[in-house]
């Protein structure tokens, strides 16, 4: 039997959960750019611009954001979810998933 894990590890899990998440869209971000430009379209490079944004902003505003939140919480031994970050990046990662679905399904040219 594995024993538990150090009381930081899982918080550590989350903080690291999060700053994959705004990863993961910056990543989306640079293939829809490469999509818009390789298929000569312009229209897209608006939208791996606005999901550039959008990564950044869970990468650099959200995930801090949830972190000291979560570190603060922890310490007054209080409940720790957040259901509108977690409804924000949610609804983010949907509207990336979309936007990609969209530059993949773009006639080139």
């Amino acid at each position: 039997m594995t024993p538990p894990a150090p009381p930081g590890v899982p918080v550590e899990r989350t903080d690291l959960a999060w700053q994959r998440t705004g990863l993961g869209i910056l990543a989306v971000a640079g293939l829809i750019g490469y999509r818009a430009v390789s298929a000569e379209q312009p229209a897209l490079l608006v939208t791996a611009g606005i999901a550039a944004l959008v990564g950044l902003g869970v990468l650099g505003g959200l995930a801090p954001a949830r972190a000291r939140f979560v570190r603060r919480q922890r310490a007054r031994d209080a409940d720790v979810a957040a259901r509108r970050s977690v409804a924000a990046v949610t609804a983010a990662v949907v509207a990336i998933c979309l936007a990609a679905a969209v530059a993949v399904t773009v006639p080139a040219g």
